[in-house]
């Protein structure tokens, strides 16, 4: 049996702006929020975005790895600083929700948050309330911020 097609869809930075964006216009009709968590690293980015558009000036992290690093394969879930709380009043950002496995954990730890994801896989966006752009299960977004890394093999 071969390996599935992956197919790759890569999004610059002018590209990962808008769409943090259009989710922060989104996002607004739901407020006020009393602050953000990013689930790092990936959501760093356009948790900052949001921040900026929503006038958040709370911002924490959730530092959540989930993916084996060379094989672009999701992996087991490693939780390396957590939350507590419930999380109500709070936004949680995150750029992707993919089989929805680190989504499921976050929201263990904050299920009163709202949750909300610049893109959508099938298979996770049960996971999460708001999202900008679905994709398809077997696409790899490559992100700005990993592009480079990703063409120098490592």
């Amino acid at each position: 049996m071969s390996a599935p097609v992956r197919k790759n869809f890569p999004v610059s930075w002018e590209e990962i702006h808008r769409d943090a964006r259009a989710l922060a216009w989104r996002l607004a009709e739901l407020g006020p929020f009393r602050g953000i968590i990013a689930v790092t690293r990936g959501g760093l980015v356009p948790a900052a975005i949001v921040a900026r558009e929503l006038d958040i000036r709370l911002i924490d992290t959730i530092c959540i790895f989930s993916y084996e690093d060379r094989a672009q394969q999701p992996g087991a879930v490693q939780v390396l600083k957590g939350l507590g709380g419930g999380g109500e009043g709070f936004l949680i950002i995150d750029d992707l929700v993919d089989t929805g496995e680190t989504a499921r954990v976050v929201r263990e730890m904050l299920p009163q948050a709202h949750f909300a994801t610049v893109y959508a896989k099938p298979a996770g966006r049960p996971m999460v309330d708001t999202f900008i752009t679905e994709v398809s299960q077997d696409t790899w977004i490559v992100f700005p911020w990993e592009a480079e890394r990703l063409s120098r093999g490592s």
